[in-house]
């Protein structure tokens, strides 16, 4: 892919970044995003399988399994998707449950803007659809370290998809062979994945704890007002979302 038409960075908000600078979208930066998907393989091949062995207890055949993979792309709302999954299925109730945990995708998407509104066309919409925690987590990271490829992320996501999508279809053929019983550590996958990320996005004290003590006492909070399951995760996201905005909007008039 050639380079593209290129745009100047306003900055609104203390990055690597200075003025002048421009973004870019290169292959360069594609195959970047690629090299630093490599790693990520550590943690997507175990959520990916648990998906996959989920998947199969419920009744989805392996086509239906990476179907849903690939539309979805989303390893949380999969797992409550399936958890919710009936004989028949309640489609309506699936989709607004895996809706509603997938909102949080909508401060992330704002947090990468700094790429995003240098977007157009295929580019813009495939980096968005490819965009998760973990391409979200290391393009911050990259950002914060002065990178100014967009194709970063795009390269990344679209690693990361086809990494998903083989290794859900692997938890799949796995759970047909071998039966792993409902306390194996392989579940807990999950949790560990998210909270790795966590790494990448890292500052300091002062900038990081604060929002997340907030995050988690919010989710904390609400579960033990016996709220519906997504609504203790969207509550801990959003409020400690708006405090790191906060902190940043202070920092910048600063």
């Amino acid at each position: 892919m050639a380079a593209l038409a290129e745009r100047r960075m306003v900055p609104t908000s203390p990055s690597a970044y200075t003025a002048g600078m421009r973004i870019t979208f290169t292959m360069d930066g594609i195959l970047r995003g690629v090299r630093r998907g490599v790693p990520l393989l550590l943690g997507i091949a175990p959520f990916g399988a648990v998906v996959g062995v989920i998947a199969l207890g419920k009744g989805l055949t392996l086509a239906e399994t990476l179907l849903m993979s690939a539309l979805v792309f989303a390893g949380a709302s999969q797992l409550l998707a399936l958890e919710l999954w009936t004989n028949p299925p309640d489609i309506l109730a699936v989709a607004v449950a895996a809706l509603v945990v997938n909102i949080r995708m909508v401060p992330i998407g704002a947090a990468l803007s700094f790429w995003l509104d240098h977007l157009r066309g295929w580019r813009l919409w495939g980096s968005l659809f490819v965009t998760v925690d973990h391409s979200f987590a290391l393009s911050v990271a990259e950002n914060r370290a002065g990178g100014r490829d967009a194709g970063f992320l795009f390269g990344l996501g679209v690693f990361t998809w086809f990494g998903w999508l083989i290794f859900t279809g692997v938890g799949h053929v796995m759970g047909s062979v071998v039966a792993l019983p409902p306390d194996h550590p392989l579940f807990f996958a999950a949790t560990a994945s998210f909270v790795g990320i966590l790494v990448a996005l890292w500052r300091s004290p002062r900038k990081d704890v604060p929002p997340w003590i907030l995050a988690a006492a919010t989710a904390l909070g609400t579960q033990a007002l016996h709220l519906p399951a997504p609504v203790p995760l969207l509550a801990g996201a959003f409020s400690g979302a708006l405090l790191a905005a906060w902190q940043e909007t202070r920092g910048t008039r600063a």
